[in-house]
């Protein structure tokens, strides 16, 4: 309660229209990530777009989940690479997780292709973090086409990477993020240098993601070596400013979970925040 009445209060001190909410993993604090019940709950927690994480599967199917090794949220062993889209649809990752004491095992929380979230979600808006492993870029880039082709769903629909080659290999027709190498470069160089960096490419619509805070290490060459000292990149004025002079720029705040945080995601303008919880936003202003 304190949390949405810290959110309500600080949402009607601003003027700025309210951020998308995005869930993260479809809302990984509330329920199974990437499964179906997530995102089922996301939204009727409010959210307005969900963020879910893809692989390919021994089949090359899509699916949706994130960690390395089945094993990380179920019982089953092994890279999702290591089974079929079937069998991945048997594979309980409600087993592990709990929120409010409650239990998910046996409800449905198993690994969900993408082509079956299109098509049972036809209106909504889904983020599409290419998070494998092991595939080769060029295969998964056609396999994502595909399904995107088939549902019908190039207009709804944004590709993000941590990795640029997955991003490099998408076809021109999918919407997707500036590399995340660019977008922290840039960022590095106004924060620290205070330097206004130029799109590597030109573009009529920039999207942009990346932490609200991010911890990185910064490394000094001197004469005799080079050292090594923490430092944290940090979205403020100078920076939106300098994102958004530079063409028709979209900048969504990853890891937003505070009263803090949205705050300040508001103040700045975001575009977007990505929260791990979507029903602790779900009293928020519109």
């Amino acid at each position: 309660m304190k949390f949405i009445l810290a959110l309500l209060t600080m949402v009607a001190s601003y003027c700025s229209a309210a951020p998308q909410l995005i869930a993260h993993r479809a809302g990984t604090a509330d329920a199974p990530e990437n499964t179906l019940p997530a995102i089922r709950l996301a939204l009727e927690n409010g959210a307005d777009a969900i963020w879910v994480t893809v692989q390919l599967s021994k089949d090359g199917v899509p699916v949706l989940y994130r960690p390395a090794d089945l094993s990380a949220l179920s019982a089953q062993r092994g890279p999702v690479s290591g089974f079929s889209a079937a069998q991945l649809a048997s594979v309980d990752v409600g087993e592990t997780f709990t929120a409010d004491s409650q239990s998910w095992r046996g409800k449905d929380a198993t690994i969900p292709t993408l082509d079956r979230v299109l098509r049972e979600w036809p209106e909504t808006f889904f983020y599409l973090d290419i998070k494998s492993p092991d595939a080769d870029p060029q295969m998964m880039a056609s396999r994502l086409l595909d399904v995107l082709e088939q549902t019908h769903s190039l207009k709804r629909v944004r590709v993000y990477s941590t990795e640029d080659k997955y991003l490099q290999a998408l076809a021109p027709s999918i919407p997707r993020f500036v590399t995340r190498s660019e977008t922290r470069t840039r960022l590095a160089d106004i924060s620290l240098s205070h330097h206004c960096q130029a799109p590597a490419t030109a573009q009529t619509d920039y999207w942009y993601g990346l932490e609200l805070n991010r911890k990185v290490t910064l490394v000094e060459k001197f004469t005799l070596g080079e050292g090594a000292s923490p430092a944290t990149l940090t979205w403020d004025k100078e920076a939106m400013d300098c994102f958004r002079s530079q063409g028709n720029a979209h900048i969504l705040f990853f890891g937003v979970n505070s009263p803090g945080d949205y705050r300040r995601a508001i103040m700045l303008g975001a575009d977007g925040v990505m929260v791990d919880s979507p029903r602790q936003f779900a009293d928020r202003a519109r």
